[in-house]
């Protein structure tokens, strides 16, 4: 089930459970019941701003709809050895993976890469089999993973990341519309960097949930960004050659990295 369909989903059972017909959301917002229907109806048409009118009659706040959908979304966040291991070894299965997570149909990837279909839709068999996705009629998907999958730390995708992605990511200027690139540095406990962790997490999880929540809007009106998150009690080499005998050993410096820039096609 996609995103939008989980929303209305969640509108028509919150509505049930009120006992708010068509008819009396149709008055409340204004419009013909025929048009709340068509709204509503699988394929319906819902901008952001009727989700905010229908929240106010069902006197809900957008954030716990939110967060409903955030409850039923898949929660397993890391993949196998195994399975990253099958996705990197394959660049069009790395590329059709990447494409899911971000939600993409099919027609979306082959509108925007040269790929061949069969071997695009070769690669969404070969997810399912990996337990990636569940593939449905119609090269249709639902993803079993959550939408903040995590990469093994030292596993072949983040490896991957490292060899050939990671010097194009951080060559860009990070000065365009909604970029930013920030290196802080500082000292405190190993439980306030849990804390900070944590917290770092639900930015992630915040930025997943704005993806989906855009999946509507004209793709004119979107931009591809990517965000890495990067936290580590470390020491630039450099400096760890000049650092008194022994200090090194006993104290780091905990470094955050946050970025966000669209991908270079976009730039």
């Amino acid at each position: 089930m996609s995103s939008t369909q989980s929303l209305v989903a969640l509108i028509k059972a919150e509505l049930k459970s009120q006992g708010l017909s068509y008819a009396a959301l149709a008055g409340e917002l204004g419009l013909s019941e025929s048009s709340v229907k068509r709204m509503l109806a699988p394929g319906g048409e819902m901008p952001l701003s009727r989700v905010d009118e229908i929240c106010r009659v069902l006197k809900l706040e957008f954030a716990e709809l939110a967060g409903r959908m955030a409850a039923q979304a898949p929660t397993q966040r890391v993949l196998s050895l195994e399975q990253e291991k099958a996705v990197v070894a394959s660049p069009t299965l790395l590329l059709v993976a990447i494409c899911c997570l971000s939600l993409w149909t099919l027609e979306d990837v082959l509108a925007r890469y040269r790929l061949n279909e069969a071997d695009a839709v070769a690669a969404l068999v070969k997810l399912d089999r990996l337990g990636v996705i569940e593939l449905r009629p119609g090269n249709r998907y639902k993803l079993k993973v959550a939408k903040t999958l995590r990469w093994r730390p030292q596993g072949p995708v983040m490896q991957f990341f490292r060899e050939r992605v990671m010097a194009d990511f951080f060559a860009g200027g990070f000065d365009g519309e909604g970029e930013l690139l920030t290196l802080v540095h500082g000292e405190f406990g190993a439980g306030h960097a849990r804390e900070l962790a944590e917290r770092l997490q639900r930015a992630a999880d915040d930025f997943a949930r704005q993806h989906l929540l855009d999946q509507k809007l004209p793709q004119a009106d979107k931009r591809p960004y990517s965000v890495v998150i990067g936290l580590r009690s470390w020491v630039f080499e450099a400096f760890r050659d000049l650092e008194r005998p022994g200090l090194g050993q006993r104290k780091g410096v905990a470094t955050e990295r946050v970025t966000r820039t669209p991908s270079a096609r976009s730039r």
